[in-house]
């Protein structure tokens, strides 16, 4: 009988592997994709755990970090012998320590480039700013040579104060939304970090132009039960809110490439109507008339009188639109404040209807007062027409 004592899996790989004893394993190596803290807890104890990072272009392995079940941060190491690694600006200077840049790799490893594509090798294969003619590359005809390059990993990288790297994610994977810049790989780590949390991937929908929102995607561990209001309650204590996952949507496995990784085209679509389980119907004409003008401004099917109207999807830009159709529809002054202390049907239709008895109350009033002003100045006027006929009566 043959054992397996070393073994090099994808993270989403390793983490749907039955965790046995398996005395025989003595070194797990995962490359391909973030992995998370709980995996690394999982596999260590009692054996060499080693996390790896490195394209293809590079000759597949770059940098290397050994991981304990101590390990706070997860990082991805540092470059292995014969490569450099330098994570850049925009303008392809060192970034400082702790600041996010775009890796970038160098080294006798490295690629020529892509077969019969000279435009993407150009684009991504640039002249090493830091050039050492140690680097230099001979072409297969010996008659010349390379000058050094360094790739462009589109990956999204930072320095750890003890020097080692931490992977944030891809480039691409940065986007806006409503102005703010988000890294979703930021999002991704820090759900990580939730120890009920075996996998996650963090994508950018949008179904309607403009209407940008954020979906997480979460596999629990084995016979754990997660709800949408705890993940987003474990990112709202850690996140600001711009940045908490508009939907969370729990699967069993995360789909995956044939090489492993995760296929983020094949996630489903969210299905936002999964948020509304607590779903409590408007039963008064002022619920209803909100939840109409929510329900078009969500561009949902329904909201229930209990539901959060960020947790649906809406944002402080949309509160704009929906503050004025309420102060149209109902003639009352209405500020943004307001939207954000009562963000459910039930509590702003509470506040409306006090609105509307102090309105009442002050028209009412303001009635009062007007028709007391009236009277006063009638009978004002009859005082001086009579003090004015006694005088044109005594002339």
């Amino acid at each position: 009988d043959y054992s397996i004592t070393h073994v090099t899996l994808p993270p989403s790989a390793l983490a749907v592997m039955p965790i046995e004893e398996l005395p025989a394993l003595q070194t797990i190596i995962v490359a391909g994709e973030a992995c998370s803290v709980e995996l690394i807890r999982q596999w260590s104890a009692g054996r060499n755990f080693f996390n790896a990072y490195g394209p293809t272009e590079a000759t597949v392995c770059a940098t290397i970090a050994k991981c304990t079940d101590n390990d706070e941060k997860i990082s991805i190491g540092r470059a292995i012998a014969n490569t450099q690694v330098y994570i850049l600006d925009g303008n392809l200077q060192p970034v400082p320590i702790g600041v996010a840049g775009e890796l970038h790799i160098g080294g006798v490893g490295l690629a020529r480039g892509y077969l019969n594509r000279p435009e993407l090798t150009q684009e991504k294969f640039i002249t090493n700013p830091f050039n050492n003619s140690k680097f230099k590359i001979p072409y297969g005809n010996a008659k010349g040579v390379q000058n050094s390059k360094l790739y462009k990993t589109g990956d999204l990288a930072r320095y750890l104060p003890n020097g080692n790297i931490e992977y944030l994610g891809r480039i691409d994977h940065q986007v806006k939304i409503r102005g703010f810049r988000i890294e979703l790989g930021e999002i991704e780590a820090l759900l990580s970090q939730n120890v009920d949390v075996q996998a996650s991937c963090v994508i950018i929908r949008e179904e309607t132009p403009g209407n940008k929102r954020l979906v997480a995607y979460v596999v629990p561990q084995k016979e754990v039960t997660l709800t949408t209001g705890e993940l987003r309650q474990f990112l709202a204590d850690k996140l600001p809110g711009y940045m908490v996952p508009t939907a969370f949507v729990i699967l069993e496995s995360l789909p995956l490439t044939p090489n492993g990784k995760v296929d983020r085209r094949a996630l489903p679509d969210p299905n936002l109507h999964q948020e509304l389980s607590d779903y409590v119907m408007p039963n008064t004409e002022v619920e209803r008339i909100i939840a109409d003008i929510w329900q078009k401004a969500l561009e949902v099917e329904k909201v229930g009188i209990y539901n959060n109207f960020f947790e649906l999807g809406g944002h402080s830009l949309l509160l704009v639109r929906i503050n004025q159709q309420l102060q149209e529809k109902f003639g009352l002054e209405l500020s943004i404040v307001d939207m954000f202390n009562y963000p459910n049907i039930h509590t702003l239709s509470q506040y409306l209807k006090t609105k509307f008895n102090q309105e009442d109350t002050f028209t009412e009033k303001s009635s009062r007062i007007q028709t007391h002003s009236d009277s006063k100045f009638l009978k004002n006027q009859q005082l001086q027409l009579r003090q004015q006929h006694r005088s044109q009566k005594r002339r």
